[in-house]
Order: C-alpha cells, then structure tokens, then sequence
C-alpha cells in the first residue's frame, strides 16, 4: 500500500521536474524577521535541573555499533558519582535487563564537569521500543527508544537533519519543529552548543544547559553526532589547550565498531542506509589515519545491503554563501573523486548559517596546470545540502555571492531543520523546513534518486513550488 501511494506522489513531481529542469538556481528573496540572536537565560524552564538528589541530567542516546542493535546511553549526575547502570526492557516499568557502563568526568579552566556517565546497551531486537530506567533511588528517571528495523535494501526510515543549532530562542524553534517531524533519529552536522562563546566556567555552565536542552529528544532517540568548530575550544587565555575537550568527554561515538581509531570520524548502518561521519577539523590529507580510514570504509559498503550511501561533514564541500566561503576546498580536493567513484548520494553539512541545496555536480577534471576550472553537471556526483541553519547565536549569514553560481540549486538566509525519508532502495523523499516567526514552512524538497540503482532514471524530481512562490 506504502508502495503504491508513493507512485501517486511521484507522479507529479515528475511533471514538475519537466517544468523545473532548468540550469538557473533560485535564491530566496525571503527576509525573516529574526527573534534575537542571544542565548535563552540560564532561569527558563528549558534548561530546568531535575528534581531530586543527584538526578540524571542532560540524558542522550546514540547508536551503539555498526549495525543499530545497540545504544549508548549517557546523563551527568551532580552531587555523586552514582551508579552508572542502565536497567531496561521491552515493556513499562518492567526492566528485566540491566547493563555497566563507566564515568568519567573533567576540568576546563576552574570548571570541574559532572559525573559523566556512559552504557553500552547492545544485543537488542531490531525494530522494538525499549524503555529504560538511570538514576537511584526517588531520583531515578524513565526513557524509552525505538530500535531501527534491521539492515535491509528496502527498509523505509526517515532521519533528521540540523546543523549549528546552539540555544537561543531561534534554537528552541528548530528543536521543537524537528520533534514534530516524524523522524526517527537525527544526523547532527556538528557546532552543538556554542559554549566556546563565553569564556571562563561559563563555557562548562553553557555545556550543561545545552545537554538539558535537547534532552526531550536526545533522551528518545539516537542523534548521530559529527564536530564542528565550535567544539574544538582551543583556548591558550585560559591554558586550555586540547582540542575538543568537553566535546569528547561529553559526546561519545561508535567508533570502533567501523575500525576508526578516532571518535571524531566513523560510520554507521541503519536500517537501508549506510552512514559516514568524516572531522573537517581533524587531518585528512594523503597517508593520514582518516584519509586511510575512509578510503577502506566507502570499499566496505554493501549497496545490496544498505543502498543509500550518506556522508556527515561540518564545512560544506561546496558553498556560495560569503560566509566561509572555499573553506572545503581542501577537503573537496582529496575526497571528491571517491565520493564520485563510490556514488555518495546526498553530502550534509553545516557551519554556514544558511540554507543551500547544490544540484550533481563536480570539479574533478580541474588540476593546478589543465583541465576545466569550473564545476560542471556530473549525474555520477552527490548532492550537497548545507543546513547550518539550526538558531545558534551568532545569526544568519544572509550574504549569498552574486551571481548565483551554476552549481547552486537553491538557497535561503533562514532557520530550519531538515529530513530524508527513504522510500526504498531507489527513491528518497527531501524536505527542508524554514522556521517562519515560530511555524514550521515547508519550502524547498525533492526526490531523491538512489546512486547505484537509479543510473538511468536521470535527474531529481524538483518540488520547488513552495520555493518558488514564497520567495517571490
């Protein structure tokens, strides 16, 4: 039935794509009156400590291993180390299971952290709700999660997608539309909480409220985590010197469970999608360990098995926006004959506070003595989405280059979120999401042709309607 109403839809996007087929990109004349770019207060409900003696606090999930059967779960606790156990089971308040985990915890400037607890869960059911349970005694807290179903070509899921997202009232906007979306885990573009903002303990204090923060959705469901700059807090005035410090306390990765030797690179399966999360701020150039790695990881996927193949970075490959402007040239330099050669479908990024769509492009045939010097239309290349536009507190980046170049398809200065709903292993639908003065606005979607099995179906399936109407 899913299927056949899916047919219905495609129909007519695929007139609309006849219509749209155009070289020419869109760049959105709307203006969004902003809500101030500052950081909600510290005393708003949002940030609200438990009640309780030493109450689990800012509690977030993440997928466990490669394949989704496992979570870590992990909360801070305040006035004692406590027990970090996690006990669960498949129906309420009857948790037949348990399982260990460790703490750890950690200093910045004078700024001594919490008890910073991780668990392992793994060894569950695909596609089963689970509840769980952290916490002693009347201070003790219940969560649930939903496990993907599991690895499968055809397995339908639909993920999130925010970038830049920090704590401002913009911040609070983007999270609470995400969490009406229907999605069932977030991929998360990197610059989490924009503590390196402030200076001194308040860059541990900004740490903590953004944890409570997304704790309604963290606690719920896996966010899929990459770092962006905002997280490398390299900060000699304070004789704090090591890169991403809090970031990777706070924040941990499956990891080896794709043989990375870093928690700041690694991958993932889930459901019909194969997951790569690559460090722009981490080396990557030739014989380097992520260059090695990611070259050994894209010759593992299984597009029998997992077809939509996804890539997470932080600076956009490709970008027309002033701001940051070139800085994933480096990056595009070294990686983009691979992600063309192994058929990437979709390159999510963040870092510029705005939204842009490129259509299939590449700049592979350029070298420093011939070839075109240009990006050119390439259907064997993926598309590059930037949505760094989730509120944080430095603001918009409303400054797009003039004219818009080739490459560019479509792109908007406002707040937002976005998701991909996959289908089946051919078709994926997309949808970016504008916050208009605290509504959710759909505006500028697509479907999605899956790399390796779409080779002669031929361009997306524009849905630029809504785009085209509302910027006018």
């Amino acid at each position: 039935m899913k299927s056949l109403l899916f047919q219905f839809i495609l129909v007519p996007f695929v007139i609309l794509n006849f219509v749209n087929n155009v070289n020419a990109g869109i760049t959105s004349r709307f203006v969004r009156e902003e809500w101030p770019s500052v950081d909600i207060p510290l005393d708003h409900e949002v940030f609200a400590v438990p009640k309780g003696y030493n109450a689990p606090q800012q509690v977030h999930i993440t997928q466990g291993n490669y394949d989704g059967n496992a979570v870590i779960i992990s909360w801070v606790t305040f006035d004692e180390p406590g027990s970090s156990k996690v006990q669960y089971g498949k129906s309420d308040k009857n948790y037949e299971f348990s399982a260990e985990g460790k703490m750890t915890n950690y200093t910045f400037y004078k700024y001594n952290s919490g008890y910073i607890h991780h668990v392992l869960v793994d060894g569950l059911e695909y596609d089963t709700k689970y509840y769980y349970k952290i916490g002693d005694g009347d201070s003790a807290r219940e969560f649930w999660f939903q496990t993907p179903p599991m690895i499968g070509p055809d397995v339908p899921y639909k993920f999130g997608i925010i970038g830049d997202l920090g704590q401002t009232y913009n911040s609070l906007s983007t999270l609470e539309h995400y969490m009406d979306s229907g999605a069932q885990s977030l991929l998360f573009v990197g610059d989490l909480s924009y503590a390196d903002r402030y200076k001194y303990n308040d860059v541990g204090i900004r740490w903590d409220s953004w944890g409570r923060f997304v704790e309604k959705s963290t606690a719920y469901q896996p966010w899929i985590w990459s770092a962006g700059n905002h997280e490398i807090e390299y900060m000699p005035y304070m004789n704090e010197v090591t890169p991403f410090k809090s970031y990777l306390h706070r924040y941990p990765t499956p990891y080896l469970a794709s043989k990375s030797s870093s928690p700041m690179w690694y991958a993932i399966r889930r459901a019909s999608a194969h997951i790569i999360v690559l460090s722009s701020y981490s080396p990557f150039v030739k014989y380097t360990p992520q260059c090695k790695w990611l070259e050994e990881e894209l010759n593992r996927v299984d597009r029998k098995k997992t077809p939509w193949l996804i890539v997470l970075v932080h600076v956009p490959i490709y970008n027309s926006n002033e701001a940051h402007f070139m800085e994933g040239e480096s990056m595009r330099a070294v990686f983009e004959e691979w992600f063309i050669h192994h058929k990437v479908d979709v390159i999510f990024a963040g870092h510029v506070h705005a939204y842009e769509r490129s259509y299939r492009i590449s700049n592979i045939r350029y070298n420093v003595s011939s070839g075109e010097r240009f990006p050119v239309p390439d259907e064997s290349a993926p598309v590059y989405i930037t949505v760094g536009d989730g509120g944080n507190q430095e603001g918009l980046a409303g400054k797009f280059r003039d004219p818009q170049p080739d490459y560019s398809a479509f792109r908007e200065a406002s707040y937002g979120h976005s998701t991909l709903e996959i289908m089946n292993r051919t078709h994926a639908l997309y949808h970016w999401n504008r916050n208009d003065d605290g509504k959710k606005v759909a505006i500028d979607s697509f479907v999605l042709n899956n790399q390796y099995w779409c080779v002669n179906i031929g361009d997306e399936v524009s849905l630029l309607g809504n785009a085209i109407s509302r910027s006018d």
